[in-house]
């Protein structure tokens, strides 16, 4: 087994990884850029090293200086989270090649998922349902004009997407020839700028589906099994905000042949750890292949308190050469679980709002889980994703799950910073989430509904504000009259009085 295990990320998936270390017996490392240097996964590492300034280009994902610090602090092996370079099939190779265990899957199965048009031509031959479209062949689509011909056997509406990256960059509806190249060069320029990859295909549009994902986990060997589904149909600009499992209108047949077809879809590419098969619900027990994430999904918890599976756990088992000791028919998922993303945002907006968390009263009590990378006190950075936590809660079923979720949003508390709160209460009450049955369309066909009214600040903000100022402003004073000597505890002193 590892002694130690580098976590080459930031913020509450950082922190996650490393408490399962330390049940583990294992010591988490971390590493950090210069305004990371007092955050959680900092404080919680038992070493950590500074690797560059904010920006991520810098730090983050330099995937030489992430090597070296592991190299420097010991590790045996990195565990990259998710997001920056933890589906970059160049880095697991660099770790590979350094003598440090990459706990994911293999560089080449990284590559395989990672490239949609291969993908979609792997998942084709292991005879995987996969959308209509057109990828243009081996060098994609020379231009728009020739991708509008392609356009049109498809049939409008289409789809166009990069084939490199995710998270809703270089992907744009048509419903309009006339619109389709202006479209697909901006795409394009989309993902040339997001991903270095320009690449654009086409695929059917899908009207009013749910997007619905399959948990898988193996050891390489041959040993695949999957954890069944999460609905993550609740998305905005193609980015997730709300997950549940189950999905609230999947029956039982449905349920297994999906979780059927991605166990294949994952042998496909003789996959290793744990990874995530997506699929677009058409309805009437129609499902086609989307992508494959090749690492660990942001709405793991969910399926980790439905089945009594610790997912990090079981990814550092087959990365240290254990076979996996799951089987499926032990999996027994119990009663719904639903994941609310908490982002430092203004919620009207939606854009992010950095700053200093002045007050945090995070929710507690029966089958309420938060997964979180700040605390009271913290900074939000404007260099990062201002994901702040992810709010869990688990019952025996749906509608309990939702009255356990509004419960636990009534008790967070967040002073400081704006936060999308108060869109998630108004989700738990609309009548369409309640009923589920909702599609990717939700947010956008229920904007007005779920945009929450400006508000003046109420007393508890205003007092924090003025105390903060108050607070600021001795910090000054002390400093132009204080000598750099003066203890930091009598400065304290003077604050509390």
């Amino acid at each position: 087994m590892f002694k130690r295990i580098l976590v080459a990320n930031r913020g509450e998936i950082a922190v996650r990884v490393m408490r399962t270390c330390n049940e583990m017996g294992i010591e988490p490392l971390a590493v950090f850029s210069e305004p990371d240097r007092r955050a959680l996964h900092v404080r919680m590492a038992a070493r950590a090293m500074c690797i560059g300034p904010a920006a991520a280009r810098e730090s983050y994902l330099v995937m030489e200086k992430i090597v070296d610090a592991a190299r420097r602090m010991g590790a045996d092996a990195i565990h990259p989270g998710y997001g920056f370079l933890a589906e970059n099939a160049d880095f697991a190779r660099a770790c590979t090649d350094a003598g440090i265990v990459f706990i994911g899957p293999d560089p080449e199965a990284i590559n395989e998922m990672g490239d949609k048009m291969v993908a979609r031509h792997r998942m084709e031959q292991a005879e995987v349902p996969v959308v209509p479209g057109d990828h243009g062949g081996p060098q994609g689509f020379p231009d728009g004009e020739t991708a509008l011909v392609a356009a049109r056997v498809v049939g409008l509406p289409v789809m166009l997407k990069a084939t490199a990256g995710g998270g809703g960059k270089g992907m744009r509806l048509v419903t309009d020839e006339k619109e389709f190249v202006r479209a697909f060069d901006a795409a394009r320029r989309e993902a040339l700028s997001a991903f270095g990859n320009g690449t654009v295909y086409i695929e059917k549009f899908i009207s009013n589906p749910r997007h619905v994902e399959v948990q898988v986990m193996a050891d390489g060997r041959g040993n695949t099994v999957h954890l069944f589904e999460r609905d993550c149909s609740v998305q905005r600009r193609h980015q997730k905000v709300i997950e549940e499992t189950p999905c609230p209108v999947l029956d039982d047949a449905t349920r297994q042949r999906m979780g059927e077809v991605a166990v294949r879809a994952a042998r496909a590419v003789s996959y290793r750890g744990a990874g995530t098969v997506e699929f677009l619900y058409g309805g009437s027990g129609q499902f086609y292949f989307l992508e494959m994430n090749t690492r660990l999904q942001v709405e793991h918890p969910i399926t980790e308190v439905c089945t009594g599976e610790d997912l990090v756990r079981h990814q550092i088992l087959v990365a240290a050469g254990q076979p996996l000791t799951l089987e499926q028919d032990q999996i027994q998922p119990r009663g719904a679980a639903i994941e609310c993303r908490v982002y430092a945002e203004d919620p009207v907006r939606f854009l992010p709002s950095p700053g200093r968390i002045s007050v945090l009263r995070v929710p507690s009590g029966p089958g309420v889980r938060d997964d979180s990378g700040v605390y009271e006190g913290a900074v939000i950075s404007p260099h990062y994703d201002p994901l702040m936590s992810k709010l869990c809660v688990w019952a025996q079923d749906r509608p309990m799950a939702i009255q356990r979720m509004q419960r636990a949003l009534s008790e967070y508390q967040v002073v400081g910073i704006q936060t999308n709160l108060q869109f998630h209460r108004l989700v738990m009450n609309h009548p369409a989430f309640r009923e589920g049955v909702y599609d990717t369309g939700f947010i956008d066909a229920n904007r007005e509904a779920l945009t929450p009214p400006e508000q003046a600040p109420d007393a508890l903000h205003l007092a924090v504000a003025a105390i903060d100022t108050h607070r600021r402003a001795l910090e000054v004073a002390g400093t132009a009259s204080e000598p750099q000597a003066v203890s930091s505890w009598r400065r304290a002193a003077r604050w509390r009085r």
